[in-house]
């Protein structure tokens, strides 16, 4: 198998966060570190196995950090990186213009849309 070549910064990002959850991920960790089942339920949708899984490929690519607090019951946290918040700042004018369009996207793709401001993504 021949190494992975990026033609751009783009389809570098976009190796990030492609996928259906990740962006999702980030944008529920934007305001504070949170547990797996607060994010579970942030995230909604995502299976035990996805969460997981891309919790795992966030923190390999240093945009996540898993904090395990070492008590009793064990407690872990996840939050942003330095790079995971700069990567969220990026992903502020997607969310806009999604925003702005989600109607219509909706309609395009026989989608309900969520109520305004009714997901924290």
């Amino acid at each position: 198998m021949q190494p992975r070549t990026y033609a751009c910064g783009l389809d570098a990002a976009v190796d990030v966060i492609g996928g259906r959850w990740k962006a999702l991920i980030l944008w529920a960790l934007h305001a504070e570190p949170l547990r797996f089942g607060e994010l579970k339920r942030k995230v909604a949708g995502i299976s035990e196995k996805m969460l997981i899984q891309a919790l795992r490929e966030l923190e390999a690519d240093e945009i996540v950090h898993r904090e395990v607090f070492h008590e009793i019951p064990p407690k872990v946290e996840y939050s942003l990186t330095g790079l995971g918040q700069r990567l969220n700042t990026a992903l502020l004018p997607l969310g806009d213009w999604g925003e702005e369009n989600m109607a219509g996207i909706a309609k395009r793709r026989g989608v309900t849309p969520a109520p305004p401001h009714a997901t924290s993504a």
